[in-house]
């Protein structure tokens, strides 16, 4: 059996920055163990895979180590896929996931992507999660994740979190988030738990930055970096309980999975 695979840069409009996602249109599901191999094989953040379901699609989500409940820079890629490769007269796709229907429509050079808000908690600072990060953030919110903020974009870039200490929190993984110099907010993220040590760019993570900086802020449109080693750029909107995540994309390579 012979699978297409693409790898795709999301959240970036060059070439080797952003977050690579591999990307496999089916025709049907593989057994969860394989799609679960390849995923491991490829070793990236994350590997999608979807199959038709009617006039859309069905859509999961692997890291090298498990299956996710969402991921936006694997979902960008995906929509990315449909709207170059499988059909381009699109202009916007349905994906079936975990976390619901989620809507990816073009808008020019942009994809723009329809996600559930999960807004954070205030929360006491745990010990475990100060000492991982180093240094103690201003202030620590908890949804998925949990949510350091940092007083300024150099707090951030000067991180060097203990993994193994963040593999332990009893959280997914952990956003390090502050004001930004050339965009409104930046953020960082961390999840060694479901095998990324640090993602380059976070989609899912914005679905929980964006209603605390668009509040924080008093503005509803967002431009966002994720200051990864790769670099991330988002244009966000806070619409109450949905948030609007958009990005560009490029195609970094299509090839061939040969499962004999």
């Amino acid at each position: 059996m012979n699978l297409r695979m693409f790898q795709i840069d999301a959240f970036t409009d060059r070439l080797f920055g952003g977050n690579p996602a591999a990307v496999c249109p089916l025709d049907g599901w593989l057994d969860d163990a394989v799609m679960q191999a390849i995923a491991a094989e490829n070793n990236l953040a994350e590997t999608a895979f979807f199959i038709p379901n009617g006039a859309e699609y069905d859509l999961r989500w692997f890291t090298p180590i498990t299956e996710m409940d969402l991921c936006g820079h694997a979902t960008l890629a995906s929509a990315w896929v449909v709207f170059n490769e499988l059909a381009p007269e699109r202009q916007t796709v349905t994906f079936s996931t975990r976390s619901g229907n989620l809507v990816v429509r073009r808008d020019g050079e942009r994809l723009v992507m329809d996600f559930p808000a999960k807004p954070a908690q205030p929360c006491e600072v745990p010990p475990a999660l100060r000492d991982a990060l180093g240094r103690a953030p201003e202030a620590v919110f908890a949804a998925d994740d949990y949510m350091a903020v940092f007083a300024s974009e150099d707090d951030v870039l000067a991180l060097q979190p203990t993994m193994d200490a963040l593999a332990q929190l009893d959280r997914r993984g952990v956003i390090v988030t502050a004001p930004g110099k050339r965009s409104d907010f930046v953020s960082r993220f961390f999840a060694p738990k479901v095998g990324i040590p640090e993602d380059p760019v976070t989609g899912a993570a914005h679905c929980t930055l964006v209603p605390y900086w668009s509040a924080r802020l008093g503005k509803r449109h967002l431009h966002a970096l994720q200051v990864s080693a790769r670099v991330g750029e988002l244009f966000c909107e806070d619409r109450g309980e949905r948030v609007t995540i958009a990005g560009h994309a490029v195609k970094y390579l299509e090839g061939t999975i040969i499962l004999s």
